[in-house]
């Protein structure tokens, strides 16, 4: 009976199995027991073992089943000055640190970055994405990170290791030069320079960095709003083109959805009808004008000339749209912009942009509104005192 009782103080069997999935350091609890020399340890795929004797980290032990003797502990045996066979128990804490994958950690900025872009200037953007860790060097794990604690997750260090991706990010991107419309086409160049940059601090945590990804770089919404404005014009293209079928939608609308019934209904019809017959009666005559020059001209003979085709249309006037304040105004032309300078409200060096431009320029590098700015009169004198 007192041999099983003190048989019962020793440990003979040391194992962890994982079934948190977030758990990276787990100490194995000895609940006051003592460690028998000749234990089993079991050491599976995934982990490492490492054994802590009176506060100092001596061996540490890859996965496989050991049988704890001086042989296969030279740490601890230097450390207890066993200098020969040792079959009695004694006490060390024992660490299992999870060397897997930890996937799916997130990280974002918190606040936007800021940089300047070539071509919108200065701007604020917000990135986030996700990256994998896991324990490289178990030892150094301890040491930096762990310490004595017992159950360490990933929970414990994604926080620390999420602000030093941020950090990098924000120099990468803010030092890249890359456009900001061009970065969702560099996101694999960028995720590779900022891992680069992360590996010599995680080497000194004993973790490594073994995927980390940018999913997402992103404009301020305002910033967004104002560039779906510009991919819009630039879409619409032709203004008189535009304005055109924006004017055949509308008596499609009129002739179909004039009223439900009675007056409303065959005024919406009437209306319908009416624009219809306009436009047809317009195109019947565009058609005519085009062939009335063959129905009329005499048949060719020496002496008779041929009729002169008719003149070309006149060309459309360019309208401009005008920035101001972050907004864009317009469009005008050209008359009402030269109005405009006398008040103040445009300049050499507002930005301006009309259809088929590249980009806003200033109005003053614009060739057809430099001669606005030649016929402006100087500041009048000051009145006399």
């Amino acid at each position: 009976m007192v041999f099983n009782f003190i048989k019962g103080q020793f440990i003979d069997v040391i194992e962890w199995t994982d079934d948190t999935r977030n758990t990276m350091v787990w100490r194995f609890e000895r609940y006051g027991n003592n460690i028998m020399m000749g234990a089993k340890l079991t050491v599976r795929e995934g982990q490492v073992a490492v054994f802590v004797h009176e506060g100092q980290l001596a061996d540490v032990f890859e996965p496989g089943l050991y049988e704890l003797q001086t042989n296969n502990m030279p740490v601890m045996t230097a450390l207890q000055h066993w200098s020969h066979g040792f079959n009695s128990p004694f006490k060390s804490e024992i660490y299992f640190v999870n060397t897997r994958r930890f996937p799916g950690l997130k990280w974002g900025t918190q606040n936007p970055i800021m940089l300047r872009d070539p071509e919108f200037g200065p701007i604020r953007l917000r990135a986030f994405g996700s990256y994998t860790i896991r324990v490289s060097n178990a030892a150094t794990f301890m040491k930096e990170i762990v310490g004595t604690d017992g159950d360490f997750t990933q929970d414990k260090i994604s926080g620390q290791i999420r602000n030093i991706v941020v950090q990098k990010v924000s120099r990468v991107l803010a030092g890249s030069g890359v456009p900001a419309l061009d970065m969702a086409a560099n996101t694999k160049e960028l995720s590779d320079i900022v891992r680069e940059g992360i590996d010599p601090t995680m080497d000194e945590y004993g973790l490594d960095l073994v995927e980390f990804y940018i999913e997402n770089i992103s404009l301020p919404p305002e910033v967004e709003k104002v560039l779906d404005q510009r991919t819009s014009m630039g879409i619409v293209g032709d203004l008189g083109k535009y304005q055109q079928f924006s004017a055949a939608q509308a008596m499609q609308k009129a002739a179909e959805g004039g009223g439900d019934s009675g007056m409303g209904a065959g005024l919406g019809a009437g209306m319908g009808m009416g624009m219809g017959m306009a436009m047809a009666q317009g195109m019947s005559q565009a058609v005519a004008g085009q062939q009335a020059p063959q129905q009329q001209a005499p048949q060719h003979t020496p002496q008779a000339a041929a009729a002169p085709p008719p003149p070309p249309p006149p060309p459309q006037a360019t309208v401009w749209h005008v920035a101001e304040n972050g907004q864009t105004r317009g469009p005008f032309d050209g008359n009402a912009l030269a109005q405009m300078i006398p008040q103040g409200s445009f300049d050499r060096n507002t930005l301006v942009w009309s259809p088929g431009q590249d980009g806003w320029k200033k109005a003053g590098e614009v060739p057809e509104l430099q001669r606005l700015f030649a016929n402006t009169p100087p500041p009048p004198p000051p009145p006399a005192g």
